[in-house]
């Protein structure tokens, strides 16, 4: 990956919409080598896919809780398991395994009210294997980014 690539990057990652003509023109590039370039990171994985990013308090979610988790056993098999139901619930937007802190999981949930939050809480108490799980209401979403920092990756 060079400096080109990173700016291709830049680009479509703060909008995904930008046509290739207008890539090409503020890479510097013609169309073809440009187009070559970004199927490239997508073959690669490093464009993992394009999406349109929502606006959840207009959408009726403003509710975003933390629900973290801590678990008693840390085998593969339960993992997988795990896996497979946060991964069945669109309302958890993110899941994250984590260290250094009294829970093994955390995940970032969104929904329309406490007690749609509630009601969904008791589903995954019935589905998952837990000692302890603790929620943490958000007042306020003070950053919400999805723009990766491209000042701290190395370039040739």
């Amino acid at each position: 990956m060079n400096k080109v690539d990173l700016e291709i990057l830049k680009l479509i990652q703060s909008n995904a919409t930008l046509p290739l003509s207008e890539i090409s023109r503020r890479t510097g590039l013609s169309k073809t080598p440009c187009w070559n370039r970004i199927r490239r990171l997508e073959e690669t994985g490093v464009i993992k896919q394009r999406a349109t990013l929502l606006d959840r308090n207009l959408l009726g979610l403003p509710i975003i809780v933390f629900l973290s988790i801590s678990v008693s056993r840390h085998s593969s098999e339960w993992a997988t398991r795990f896996s497979g139901i946060v991964s069945r619930y669109a309302q958890i937007t993110e899941v994250h395994r984590l260290t250094g802190s009294s829970a093994d999981y955390m995940l970032k949930i969104v929904a329309g009210s406490i007690e749609s939050y509630d009601k969904f809480q008791q589903i995954l108490i019935s589905e998952i294997e837990f000692t302890s799980m603790s929620s943490s209401v958000s007042l306020q979403e003070m950053k919400y980014d999805v723009t990766l920092p491209f000042d701290q990756i190395l370039t040739d």
